[in-house]
C-alpha cells in the first residue's frame, strides 16, 4: 500500500466512517489467518456461539478473544500491517488492541446481521476506533458488510439482540431507535465492497454496518481485528458486553484509560514519521 493510498483511506475513513483497503496483507498472511480460522472452529472458547436458528440451512458461528490462543491469529494482529494502519486512520498516537472477533458464515446461511452500531455493545467510551473486517474467501457484493455512510459520527442508537430485536441494555428512551434502512434503502447512502483475500474492510465502531446470509456454494470465513486510539476510556457497562472481560471493572476504574494488559499498545506514532511511515523500533 502506498502512502497515497493510504491518506485516501485515511479521508474516506473519517468522512464516511468506512473505507476498503486493497491487498492490506499478503497470500501468505491469508494462508496463515485461514489455519487459525480452522483451528479456532475445530477447537471453540468458551465465549463461541451459533447465531443461526435450527432452521437456518447453513450456521453463522462466531467465536472472540482468541489471539493469545490461537498462535496464527496472533501473527496477524502483532505482526501485520494491522497495528500501524489502524493508528494513521484513528489519527491517534498509539493504536491499542482490543479484541478479536471470528465471524463464520457457512455456505446457504440466511441468517443476516441485523443493522447496528457495535460500539454501545462493548465497554468503551472515545471516539478513536477502528475495526478490520479481513475476509479470507472471496466475498460477492450481495454477501459483504455493508455501511451507512456518514452514521459514525452519531448518534449512538439503541442496541437490541440480533435474533428477537429485544432492547436490553441502555434504559428505555435513553437512545433513540435504528431508522429501517432495509424498508427504502434509496433513502440512505448505503456502502459496501466486493472483497478478495487480501483485502480489508476498515470501519469506525460506531458506523452503522448490516450483512446478508451466505451464498449457497461460499463460505464467509472473516476474522475481525479491533483497535482503540488515545480518547478511549474504560466504560463498565451493568449488563453483559460482548465480548464480556471478566473481572476488568475491578482492575481499570471508569473513565480510566485502556492502560491494561489486555489491551496492549502495538504501535506508536514516531516523533518524525509521516503518514504511513513505520516508525523507529
Amino acid at each position: 500500500m502506498t502512502v497515497a493510498d493510504l491518506a485516501q483511506a485515511v479521508e474516506a475513513f473519517r468522512r464516511d466512517g468506512a473505507t476498503v483497503i486493497r491487498g492490506l496483507f499478503s497470500p501468505a498472511e491469508i494462508d496463515d489467518l485461514r489455519e487459525g480460522i480452522e483451528s479456532c472452529l475445530a477447537a471453540p472458547s468458551e465465549r463461541a456461539l451459533i447465531a443461526s436458528g435450527p432452521d437456518d440451512p447453513g450456521r453463522f458461528f462466531e467465536d472472540f478473544r482468541n489471539w493469545r490462543r490461537i498462535a496464527a491469529f496472533e501473527r496477524i494482529v502483532t505482526g501485520s500491517a494491522l497495528a500501524e494502519t489502524a493508528g494513521v486512520l484513528m489519527g491517534s498516537e498509539t493504536a491499542r488492541f482490543h479484541h478479536d472477533h471470528l465471524l463464520v458464515k457457512e455456505p446457504g446461511t440466511a441468517t443476516r446481521t441485523p443493522w447496528h452500531q457495535d460500539q454501545p455493545y462493548y465497554n468503551i467510551d472515545g471516539a478513536q476506533t477502528v475495526s478490520f473486517w479481513i475476509p479470507v474467501d472471496p466475498v460477492e457484493r450481495a454477501s459483504t458488510l455493508e455501511f451507512v455512510a456518514g452514521s459514525h459520527l452519531g448518534p449512538w442508537l439503541m442496541p437490541r439482540t440480533f435474533r428477537d430485536s429485544q432492547a436490553k441494555w441502555f434504559p428505555p428512551g435513553a437512545l433513540a431507535d435504528l431508522p429501517d434502512i432495509d424498508a427504502d434503502r434509496t433513502t440512505f447512502p448505503i456502502l459496501g465492497w466486493a472483497l478478495e483475500p487480501g483485502d480489508a474492510v476498515c470501519f469506525h465502531m460506531l458506523t452503522l454496518h448490516a450483512a446478508a446470509g451466505a451464498g449457497p456454494s461460499r463460505r464467509r470465513r472473516v476474522f475481525s481485528a479491533r483497535f482503540i486510539g488515545d480518547d478511549v476510556r474504560h466504560a463498565p457497562r451493568p449488563w453483559k458486553t460482548s465480548p464480556e472481560f471478566p473481572g476488568l471493572a475491578a482492575e481499570l476504574p471508569s473513565g480510566a484509560p485502556m492502560d491494561h494488559p489486555l489491551f496492549p499498545v502495538l504501535w506508536r506514532r514516531a516523533v518524525t514519521s509521516e503518514v504511513g511511515e513505520r516508525p523507529a523500533a
